[in-house]
């Protein structure tokens, strides 16, 4: 399950503000014409609301914490218990070691291993609240959300949950750019051309054509 699917996902209305413009000076409205045109600002995407939700219910975890926690004395050991508290409201079946369909990718029948949040969805979310800790103030240097704990605590997710369903994780290799042959004909032309002058101060516009030109008696 990836952050696309995260069960987790609320969609958010849009909230737009409409402001009439003016009409133009030396021009009447007249009856039956429709007002001016309005403007209304970018509503904010699907990522940012996210980010936003994802933040406030962060806020609100901490003033639940007991005792309540505030943002500045927050850790990765706190992210990580935010992580593990998640789980409860997860929908991917993580199987235990003991089940027989531990490692297997599409289990034929039910069983009574718990649900938990996907690797994939606890990994955007962390990279959401990353980037909202730093939007809101906080030093690159202290994000609890970048600790070296919390990555290795999403490292480990990653292959437990690999082991447990049967599913690898794979890294997409990326493709190597193609090298396209313009500039090399725009190097032939050049070098073409300065030859063209070497030999008598031939114009750039003939200069192409140098190698394909005929002396006639």
């Amino acid at each position: 399950m990836d952050s696309a699917t995260d069960p987790n996902t609320i969609k958010e209305d849009p909230v737009s503000v409409t402001v009439s413009a003016p009409p133009s000076k030396g021009i009447q409205q007249g009856v039956g014409e429709s007002p001016s045109s309005s403007t209304s600002p970018a509503a904010p995407s699907r990522y940012e609301s996210q980010k936003r939700r994802d933040w406030n219910t962060f806020l609100q975890y901490l003033k639940n914490h007991k005792p309540p926690l505030t943002l500045a004395r927050c850790s990765g050991a706190h992210v990580i218990e935010f992580l593990k508290y998640l789980d409860q409201f997860g929908k991917t079946k993580v199987h235990m070691t003991g089940c027989p369909y531990f490692g297997h990718p599409n289990p034929p029948g039910p069983c009574s291993c718990p649900l938990k949040q996907a690797w994939g969805s606890l990994d955007a979310l962390i990279g959401r609240l990353r980037a909202a800790y730093e939007e809101s103030g906080g030093r690159p240097e202290s994000n609890p959300f970048a600790a070296r704990a919390v990555r290795i605590y999403l490292r480990e997710v990653r292959e437990g949950q690999a082991r447990a369903r049967g599913i690898p994780y794979e890294k997409k290799k990326r493709k190597r750019p193609c090298v396209t042959t313009s500039a090399v004909g725009i190097n032939v032309s050049a070098v073409a051309a300065t030859q063209a002058v070497d030999y008598g101060g031939v114009s750039g516009g003939t200069a192409g054509n140098l190698g394909t030109a005929t002396t006639t008696t």
